[in-house]
């Protein structure tokens, strides 16, 4: 991902002025943080590297011992302190204490499955069964609409709660408004200025909320409403509230944290490692049988989140039945999970084989659109040939490529376009949708600083290309000529060991807004590199005392990582990359993966 530097005429670290991938390294520490890691090392006795990754990271003297045991109890919030959450949680106590019909209207990915699976928990604890809605992505679009607004009214849903949708979907809560059915919208987008006709509206992105929780994901804010929730019903009397035990279900909320790519700081820290305690002990038999069907190896981490998990999960919601990923997460029966698990593995090898051939598509088209993409500012390619359930991928893709905001647009024949777009850190792209719309240049858009969502008309694709280029042009310039590397550290490979990533570890996890440490590998020869599986490769570095080191970098074929590992065989070379423990018939086993090299010079 690419950063800003912060001091431009900081010296290079090993001197790689220009990589593979056209970055400048640098250490992540200056003077400053060297200063503060030693002193972090020396007051709380911890290993020299762990201190340098928490100063790296911002974390001060005072806070290292409790970021790297981060509780629920020091982290959490008074949830009241979210606007509306008062409001909402009241309702739902109402609901529940008068057994009513409750109708849970969730979004197509990891983070909307989790977050209607956590809801549906909640009230079948309270004998509450309430159905789940999610609309396909392809015929409904995301979020409520009022055709089934009024179907679940239809069923008999006296109450209508929306998780991670629902913010600005003003026509659909309306249709309900106007039937006398409320509506509680917990969500984490940002919002226009309007708000919609409802019940109550929790969401930490709105103008007005104060709380300071705007990181969370759409799970992390359902999760507040239901602490909120149960204290209600405790102090109302309500025996099955105290037989709650809402950690258990903290894998779910650390699922979403992890697949929606939001920051983990704060409470989302307390989220992720808490929830992955959940996740090791299986206890969702659904998360169970998904991590089974990928082969999970080794305890839950957050790349089996991110990398196993999520991908199933949203092949359902991308190609497949939108609603078979919240299904899977709710389930007690082992043998329907094994179903629905089989069929979600089935869906995500079909997304993959469609993938490489849009990708190859998409590639295309902006090469001949863009060139090199270096003198453009934002990546636009659209096509009627595209399935709108994966120009997310291809977005993200592009924005690997090209290294600028992409965005993949799927056409209709009537010329209506569904597309995705990805960003680079520190460009807000959901602000720059949402000023396109505001243009009258889309039907609708919005989304998050990292990505975005939008439908547009073709005939007007060359004024929203021009408009994005405007809106984008000096940012992305000066984001793109300022593109660093930040090193954590330097090490060989002998210093590459199990007890090294056990000591990173416990620094962790890593994600958005804590990225995982990187390290260069300095003159090492080559000694073997080649292309394996789809489009990776993978290479042998050895020391100059023998020592070696099996390295992978992934997606590289066919670019220019790809090409310098390829073509440096039996030369040194310097590697950047993040160390893992890599299981191999039940053998854990380390290796760095591959972010960038550079020539010796």
């Amino acid at each position: 991902m690419p950063e800003l530097s912060a001091d431009p005429v900081q010296r290079a670290f090993l001197g790689v002025e220009r990589s593979a991938t056209g970055q400048r390294w640098i250490s992540r520490l200056d003077q400053a943080g060297q200063n503060r890691a030693l002193a972090i090392a020396q007051t709380h006795g911890l290993p020299e590297l762990t201190a340098r990754v928490l100063a790296g990271r911002g974390v001060g003297l005072d806070d290292a011992v409790a970021f790297l045991d981060p509780t629920l109890r020091g982290l959490m919030p008074d949830p009241l302190s979210l606007a509306d959450c008062d409001k909402a949680a009241g309702r739902l106590v109402r609901a529940i204490r008068k057994q009513e019909k409750i109708a849970i209207f969730g979004d197509y990915d990891v983070d909307g499955a989790a977050s209607s699976a956590l809801m549906h928990r909640f009230l079948a604890h309270f004998g509450i069964d309430a159905p789940i809605y999610i609309p396909d992505r392809i015929f409904e679009g995301y979020g409520p609409n009022p055709n089934a607004i009024n179907q679940l009214i239809d069923r008999g849903a006296q109450l209508i709660v929306t998780v991670d949708c629902g913010s600005t979907s003003n026509e659909a809560l309306q249709a309900a408004a106007d039937r006398g059915i409320d509506v509680v919208v917990i969500d984490h987008h940002q919002m226009a200025h309007d708000m919609p006709v409802c019940h109550a509206l929790v969401n930490p992105n709105r103008e007005d909320d104060l709380s300071g929780q705007g990181h969370l994901c759409a799970a992390g804010v359902v999760f507040l409403v239901l602490v909120a929730t149960a204290k209600k019903l405790r102090e109302a009397g309500d025996n099955r509230a105290h037989t709650l035990d809402l950690l258990r279900w903290l894998d779910l909320v650390a699922l979403a944290t992890v697949c929606d790519v939001v920051p983990l700081k704060a409470l989302n820290r307390a989220y992720v490692v808490k929830g992955l305690i959940a996740a090791r002990h299986m206890g969702n038999v659904g998360l169970a049988a998904l991590f089974r069907k990928a082969g999970l190896g080794g305890p839950v981490s957050p790349y089996h989140f991110g990398f196993l998990i999520g991908p199933r999960i949203n092949a359902g919601g991308r190609i497949g039945d939108a609603a078979l990923g919240s299904r899977l997460l709710t389930l007690e029966d082992a043998g329907e999970a094994e179903t629905i698990a089989a069929k979600l593995d089935e869906l995500n090898r079909e997304r993959q084989a469609m993938e490489a051939i849009m990708l190859e598509q998409a590639e295309a088209e902006a090469a001949a659109e863009y060139g090199d993409g270096s003198a453009a500012s934002v990546i636009v390619t659209a096509s009627e040939g595209w399935h709108p359930g994966i120009v997310g991928l291809l977005a993200s893709r592009l924005k690997d490529k090209f290294r600028r905001p992409a965005f993949a647009i799927a056409l209709d024949p009537s010329g209506k376009g569904t597309g995705s777009g990805r960003s680079i850190s520190g460009f807000d792209m959901g602000r720059m949708v949402r000023a396109a719309v505001d243009e009258g240049l889309l039907v609708k858009g919005g989304g998050h600083a990292m990505a975005a969502g939008l439908t547009v008309e073709r005939d007007k694709l060359g004024r929203l290309r021009h408009f994005f280029d405007e809106q984008a042009g000096r940012a992305v310039a000066s984001l793109v000529s300022n593109e660093v590397l930040k090193i954590d550290g330097a090490l060989g490979a002998s210093g590459a060991t199990l007890a090294l990533i056990d000591q990173l570890e416990s620094a962790g996890p890593y994600g958005a807004g804590h990225p995982q440490p990187v390290f260069a590998v300095p003159f090492h020869r080559v000694v073997d590199s080649r292309p394996i599986g789809v489009a990776h490769v993978k290479a042998t570095l050895e020391a100059g005392d023998g020592t070696r080191l099996d390295a992978i970098a992934f997606r590289a074929q066919n670019t220019a990582l790809g090409d310098l590992l390829l073509q440096s065989r039996g030369q040194q070379i310097h590697v950047a990359g993040c160390l893992s423990a890599d299981f191999w018939q039940g053998t854990r086993r380390v290796q760095i993966r591959i972010l960038d090299a550079a020539r010796v010079t």
